[in-house]
């Protein structure tokens, strides 16, 4: 066979064909690592020298000291207090599992401990120390120490801790803080303030620790730390010191506030003390109470199901959230509106022979005191508390005119105290009815709220300030805790101004009638005469006893025979000096029964105290322990206060 001839020039021309296409290619591969190169070393050079300095450099925020909140007497009532706490760095530990076993030898860590320690861990970075046990004592912190070699990445810290000295007293108004959860840092994230609660693992929940929560707090420092490649800080670069929280000064008074509560004994129920001259809050009460300390580091199951599920409902915060009929301490109100709106002008009088009846109606809408009271003009009906002469006197003036007139005292509306969680009460009217029930308004139902039963519902908070508006003669001032705010820098002084929120136009000889009838109420024929007995000052006062459950016609009642929730609430407003008031309250004792006997002398005693400096009675000590901090270093409708719909109350049996 003839051998095949190669084409040399043909091959050679193939070959300098793909020689230059594969170095057109690698031309352009390294074109376009070049521009890659270019992009990212001078156009991304401060973007990547950023990212490069972030893993070198941890920002770690210093949690500021958490502002004091001072009594009116200077009583710290929360501080801040040192405590040993055991901490794992985990970036420093090989096997955390086996750390944590052989330190449960030495020292107790309890399931919740451990269940916080993994919460918090997750929740902090690798370099970081978290705490795996707080509190410890000075025998455990000193345990520990001995055996501190065996432990790389463990140590004993010192963390400030939220205290409350004063334990139960006055609790409601303080509030607690409490370890954030989703729902706080949602909004924190609303308000823009997450960025100053890196670090932060407590928020205020309740009272005073959560209203004024952004003064309290203070702002987060941060320090410039220098990290390995492991995590590991190698050294700190620079800091910015945190700024510690405001201390918030308030105008209760411990003493009074301790007064107060022990007044209430066994019983439930509200007190409410304001100053209607600059709407100050002098005490403040909501029986029963709880301790505050037991939710600064989580409460405990049994701790919060003794609370959560008891009958007396000690978490729920009275004042501003408890509603109640008002009874006849609703009465000066509606013989106000009766007076400014001509329905009742003096001498008007009745003859009251112990009940009222509708015209075309044979049903009796009877009076408290059978017989009646005989001859009854306005000043003696507020003084014996005439049910009669205002079932009258609320047909007369309808159910519009009523509501439109008494809620210039605050009734139906929330007051605006500096506390969250307020709730505005009821004041009926037939559209609300018809909404609500899709039932049309009936004359009984005018006749029964000029009683303060049927729909109404109040609030101590509303009583009290209602009660203040009337002793201001009609100027109602905004009720507030917080007097002052002492800046945690400079210690300058910001003073909370008393604020005019409403005034009201009243005449008077208008309510020269009401407080001469009031006043009478505490002087002997008064239905609050033993309120009244030996007091060196002046008392206008008004009982009332609001029913929790409906009656029968032809029933009488008897406290001795139901069950004691069903009972009467026993209500007590009052102000002193009459003539120039200072102090004006509302009690409310939840199935006390009587207004005059049950909460007219709880509130003489915190008037004797505010006006006499008196203390009825009450050890120097205060309720709550005084013992040092546990591991401190070194040193309704509440009670069944509602009428069920359709149950109108047919009679206030007592007052």
């Amino acid at each position: 066979m003839r051998a095949e001839i190669k084409n040399f020039q043909h091959e050679q021309y193939y070959f300098r064909l793909r020689l230059g296409f594969s170095a057109l290619v690698v031309i352009l591969l390294f074109s376009l690592l070049a521009v890659r190169f270019f992009y990212l070393q001078i156009k991304q050079h401060d973007h990547y020298q950023t990212l490069a300095e972030n893993n070198r450099i941890s920002l770690v925020p210093i949690v500021p000291n958490r502002g004091l909140i001072i009594g009116k007497n200077g009583v710290v009532l929360a501080h801040n207090f040192f405590v040993y706490t055991l901490e794992i760095t985990p970036s420093k530990i090989t096997d955390l599992e086996v750390t944590i076993a052989e330190l449960r030898k030495l020292v107790e860590i309890s399931p919740l401990d451990l269940k916080r320690f993994k919460k918090l861990r997750e929740e902090s970075r690798n370099f970081e120390s978290v705490p795996i046990r707080t509190h410890l004592n000075e025998f455990e912190a000193a345990k520990f120490a001995v055996n501190h070699y065996r432990f790389p990445g463990v140590e004993i810290k010192s963390r400030l801790f939220r205290h409350y000295p004063l334990g139960k007293l006055g609790s409601h108004v303080i509030g607690y803080i409490g370890r954030i959860n989703a729902m706080d840092l949602a909004g924190l994230e609303k308000s823009d303030s997450l960025s100053n609660y890196k670090g932060s693992d407590h928020v205020g929940k309740s009272g005073i620790e959560q209203f004024y929560e952004p003064y309290l707090h203070g702002t987060t420092g941060f320090q410039q730390v220098e990290v390995d490649a492991d995590g590991r800080a190698v050294r700190v670069l620079s800091s910015t010191l945190p700024v510690p929280g405001n201390d918030i000064i308030l105008s209760i008074d411990s003493k009074m506030q301790e007064i107060a509560e022990t007044a209430f004994g066994e019983h439930r129920g509200a007190l409410v003390a304001i100053n209607p001259k600059t709407g100050e809050v002098l005490a403040y009460v909501s029986q029963p109470t709880f301790d505050p300390n037991l939710f600064v580091d989580g409460i405990d199951v049994d701790n919060w199901k003794s609370l959560n599920d008891s009958l007396d409902k000690p978490l729920i915060n009275r004042p501003i959230r408890g509603i109640y009929p008002p009874g006849s301490t609703f009465k000066p109100f509606v013989a106000m509106a009766g007076l400014e709106n001509g329905k009742r002008v003096p001498p008007f009088s009745i003859q009251d022979a112990g009940y009222f009846t509708l015209a075309n109606s044979t049903h009796r809408y009877r009076d408290w005191k059978p017989g009646g009271h005989g001859m009854v003009d306005m000043q003696r009906a507020i003084t014996v508390s005439c049910d009669t002469f205002f079932y009258g006197l609320a047909l007369d003036l309808g159910i519009e005119k009523l509501t439109d007139f008494v809620r210039h005292f605050g009734f139906g509306e929330k007051s605006g105290i500096d506390m969250q969680g307020e709730i505005g009460g009821l004041l009926p009217t037939p559209e609300w009815k018809m909404r609500r029930y899709k039932q049309p308004w009936y004359q009984g139902e005018t006749v029964i709220t000029g009683i303060g039963q049927g729909y109404t519902l109040v609030t101590p908070m509303q009583l009290a300030q209602a009660t203040a508006i009337l002793a201001n003669n009609g100027v109602a001032m905004k009720p507030h805790f917080v007097t002052k705010i002492q800046q945690a820098i400079s210690g300058e002084m910001q003073i909370i101004a008393a604020e005019v929120q409403d005034k009201i136009v009243l005449n008077p000889e208008n309510i020269a009638i009401v407080r001469r009838g009031m006043i009478d109420v505490t002087l002997p024929g008064g239905t609050a005469a033993s309120v009244g007995a030996n007091a060196t000052y002046s008392i206008a006062a008004k009982t009332g006893t609001a029913q929790v459950v409906g009656i029968k016609q032809n029933e009488k009642y008897n406290a001795n025979s139901i069950d004691e929730r069903h009972r009467d609430h026993a209500l007590f407003i009052a102000y002193a000096p009459a003539d120039n008031p200072t102090i004006a309250l509302a009690v409310i004792v939840e199935n006390g029964s009587h207004g005059g006997s049950v909460g007219g002398p709880i509130a003489r005693k915190v008037m004797d105290y505010y006006l006499l400096g008196k203390q009825p009675g009450v050890d120097a000590t205060p309720l709550a322990s005084k013992a040092k901090p546990p591991g401190a270093i070194g040193a309704s409708v509440i009670g069944g206060a509602a009428i069920k719909p359709g149950a109108i109350p047919e009679e206030e049996l007592h007052d």
